[in-house]
């Protein structure tokens, strides 16, 4: 039997190339998916982790204590860390690196005047030293220092350096600095938001910069493994309990994770996706081979014939399944490889700030590859291996009638269909909207296999329905809509293939488009101002104002007061004054941080806890200066702002208020380059007429994320050229072997009359009938399962947008149709060619 199945193979060439060629694009479909994800996972990590890379432990202060918050205490904390970590034993910790960071105001050649920077102490030379240059060398003393591309400086510039008083004690200095380096921070999305400013240890404490964390590195460099381990749990253990250690890669996935949100929810868009990826290629090789074993009922009987037994002709069934599935998924594994480095190519040349320069190849996206596309292949293999070993042999020789749909097994199918999509879509509605991500995940797989298995009930029935409509069309029309719904097991069989590509497809388009809309408001939310101007000396008049105003690529500006009043409830607070009216129009979000009502002030949930204030409790603000102004208090759980109040209340209550903030919104539709060249004048504004001031361009935050978002989503983008693939190879595969099964059919349609143009029109408009119904009902499940995969990943964070992009649907439905044609030209061609008493005798 194994020459026999060789053989079969050999003979058959064209209709295993078909079934192959659905394996190994699945396959690369799954490969493709699982090595861009990890790609993107590793890229993003060595983006932002770089510091993090070489570090066994890294030492900062534990959330929620004193220390959080306070520069101070954390830096004379780490400092006293870091003298009882130089006391382990040498031979266990090759160095141990205080992190010191400050803000600066910068004066740039070039510019009149000065723009925020954060100045970072260069790590001591070792293996902690993460900074590399792009030009010139890191600084080694006083007076030297590197800067990021941001700045715009060169090595050999001359730099006005001003620190920024950390409190109201700290007093300014200024120095002349050389730039002798532009550090490389290529891919990291922080880079994006201000310049930065790299100098020594002993330049960052004359600048007053405290000690913000520690790195410690284990003797031989090791960052992972026993050695790591050793260091780490050593590291624990000579900390206070107000300091947490934390290996190097927790402190990188941590950062990670406070770049890109809380979870990581936009890197679960492409975890959702891999897992949709394996349901859907399971689906495509099993109904491809399911129907390429159907069509050789009859080779498979012939066998029984001349002696062979029901179990020889099962494992000759099951070998060619394997052999065919092995050797598909390896080609398969290779070409899902090639794809994902071509995707991330493109990716890394989006000028994108998290670049997909490195691709990661792990070994169990390989694997896992290889063995679905085997695995699939042989149990897609095992219900028509045993439908045709059960078949009479003589009986089996006779022209096949398919089973109708409403016999035993089509009873079977539709139960089973409708107790896998009820519940689970049921179940699916619920997840989706609490934001459970695993569970509506697996609920969604299981709804749209029994959505699968429907499909012999619904497709036949929208088809007949759809084919009244082209009747009038003509004779092959008619003859189309009649032969579309005489086999409603052929018809659902060819309307599957392209039911997966085209739901596949839609949920991903309709899932990008809602998840950059959600994803979008809720960044205007986290970060709702574009600038924000803080004067720590001097209020903001007027007259700055306009100038503001007048600077072209600002939209607008509005003055923010800042008092200190005291609570009927006891305790004191520092609150802000808003004039409502104008910043809502400046502000782009209210949904974390709303502005006060009349009557109302807003408190930030963590200040309202500290202050013991409740949600609709009445309070008495007032100063010793003002009168006491009784005000409803609204607490806005994650909103940063602190104690906001309208203007006129602030200043009933402190009418002594100076101004010392201002809020900036930008013109719509300005590209990263122009928003930092806004900022950049925004500054050198500020900075000439307040010189102990600071800007900060919050909008850089906002766009670096966006960027982010873009990436992730040119990835899914770049996948959906393969689910079309595969749905065009599916709906081919099962049109031209069902015009192999209609040879005599499609004879005697000849004989009676019929020319072989009409014989292609009439398997052009089934196709089109066939694609067009698939295409429909493929958008109306992708629609919904987009919907609720976006929900399922962002509805944690905050209200979820829901998003049609209704144009490219339609595309979509029009690809579909169109898909469908041309999948019956090459098969109708053949048929016409052959001659009506050879497809009789047949």
């Amino acid at each position: 039997m194994l020459r026999t199945t060789l053989a079969q193979l050999r003979a058959h060439g064209a209709r295993v190339l078909a079934s192959c060629l659905a394996v190994v694009i699945a396959v690369a479909f799954v490969v493709a998916t699982l090595v861009l994800n990890a790609s993107a996972g590793a890229s993003l990590l060595d983006a932002v982790g770089k510091p993090f890379t070489a570090a066994a432990a890294v030492v900062t202060p534990v959330r929620g204590t004193d220390l959080d918050g306070d520069p101070v205490a954390t830096g004379a904390a780490l400092q006293a860390a870091e003298r009882s970590l130089r006391d382990l034993p040498a031979g266990r910790v090759a160095q141990v690196a205080a992190d010191r960071s400050t803000g600066v105001q910068v004066q740039l050649p070039g510019r009149t005047g000065s723009t925020y920077a954060q100045a970072d102490a260069v790590t001591a030379p070792g293996p902690l030293r993460w900074e590399g240059v792009l030009a010139g060398r890191l600084p080694a003393a006083a007076g030297e220092v590197a800067v990021s591309e941001r700045t715009g400086a060169a090595v050999g510039d001359e730099l006005t350096v001003t620190v920024v008083p950390s409190s109201e004690d700290g007093g300014e200095s200024t120095e002349r600095v050389r730039v002798v380096g532009v550090v490389d921070l290529t891919g990291d999305p922080t880079a994006r938001y201000a310049g930065r400013v790299f100098a020594t240890d002993e330049q960052l404490r004359t600048w007053d910069a405290p000690v913000t964390r520690l790195r410690v590195a284990a003797a031989g460099g090791a960052a992972a493994g026993p050695a790591a381990e050793e260091v780490l749990g050593a590291v624990a253990a000579a900390v206070p309990g107000e300091l947490a250690a934390v290996s190097g890669r927790e402190a990188a996935e941590e950062r990670a994770s406070a770049f890109t949100g809380d979870a990581a929810a936009l890197t679960s868009v492409l975890l959702v996706f891999g897992a949709v990826a394996v349901l859907v290629a399971s689906l495509v090789i099993a109904n491809t081979f399911a129907v390429l074993l159907a069509q050789r009922t009859r080779d498979l009987a012939l066998l029984r014939c001349v002696g062979a037994t029901r179990a020889q002709v099962s494992r000759s069934v099951l070998l060619e399944a394997l052999v065919v599935g092995l050797l598909a998924s390896l080609a398969g594994a290779a070409a899902g490889t090639g794809l994902a480095a071509v995707v991330a190519r493109v990716a890394a040349d989006a000028d994108s700030p998290v670049p997909l320069g490195t691709l990661q190849v792990p070994v169990r996206a390989l694997v896992a590859g290889v063995v679905v596309g085997t695995v699939v292949t042989v149990l897609a293999a095992l219900a028509p291996a045993r439908a045709a070993t059960r078949v009479a042999p003589l009986a089996a020789l006779r022209p096949l009638v398919p089973a109708p749909v409403r016999s035993r097994g089509g009873l079977l199918r539709l139960v089973a269909g409708l107790v896998l999509t009820v519940p689970s879509a049921a179940a699916l509605v619920l997840f989706s909207t609490r934001g459970a991500l695993e569970p509506a995940v697996l609920a969604g797989a299981v709804s749209f296999v029994g959505v699968v298995l429907l499909g012999q009930r619904l497709v036949p029935a929208a088809v007949g329905l759809a084919g009244r409509l082209v009747r009038g069309a003509g004779v092959p029309a008619r003859l189309a809509a009649g032969n579309a719904v005489r086999n409603p097991r052929r018809t659902a069989a060819t309307a599957t293939a392209l039911l997966i590509g085209v739901t596949l497809t839609t949920a991903m388009v309709v899932g990008a488009s809602s998840t950059r809309a959600t994803a979008g408001d809720l960044l205007e939310a986290g970060y709702p101002t574009d600038v924000v101007v803080s004067s720590w000396e001097e209020p903001v008049d007027d007259a700055l104002l306009e100038r503001l105003r007048a600077l072209p690529g600002v939209a607008g500006a509005v003055p923010v007061l800042e008092g200190e009043v005291e609570l009927s409830t006891g305790g004191s607070t520092s609150a802000s004054g808003v004039d409502t009216a104008a910043a809502a129009g400046v502000v782009r979000s209210q949904q974390r941080a709303p502005l006060p009502a009349p009557g109302e002030v807003v408190v930030a949930g963590r200040s309202a806890e500290a202050l013991g204030l409740g949600d609709g409790q009445d309070v008495e603000v007032s100063s010793p200066d003002g009168t006491a102004v009784r005000l409803r208090v609204v607490v806005a759980p994650d909103s940063e702002q602190g104690t906001v109040l309208r203007t006129e209340d602030l200043l009933r209550a402190d009418p002594a208020a100076p101004v010392s903030t201002a809020w900036l919104r930008l013109d719509d539709g300005l590209d990263p380059d122009a928003q930092a060249r806004v900022v950049d004048d925004v500054t050198e504004v500020v900075a000439a007429a307040l010189p102990s001031s600071g800007v900060s361009g919050v909008v850089a935050v906002r766009t670096a994320f966006d960027q982010v978002l873009t990436t992730m989503l040119l990835v899914v983008t770049g996948l959906l050229g393969v689910a079309v693939l595969i749905a065009l190879l599916g709906v081919g595969n099962t049109l031209a072997l069902s015009v192999v099964e209609r040879r005599q059919e499609s004879g005697l349609l000849r004989a009676l009359g019929l020319t072989r143009r009409q014989l292609r029109a009439l398997l052009a408009w089934e196709a089109l009938l066939v694609a067009g119904v698939a295409g429909v009902l493929g958008v109306v499940l992708g629609t919904a399962y987009g919907l609720a995969g976006t929900s399922s990943v962002l509805a944690a964070e905050g209200p979820v947008v829901l998003d049609v992009p209704w144009a490219q649907v339609a595309g979509i439905v029009a690809v579909a149709a169109l898909a469908g044609v041309l999948a019956s030209v090459l098969p109708g061609r053949r048929a016409a060619l052959t001659s009506p008493v050879a497809a009789i005798a047949d």
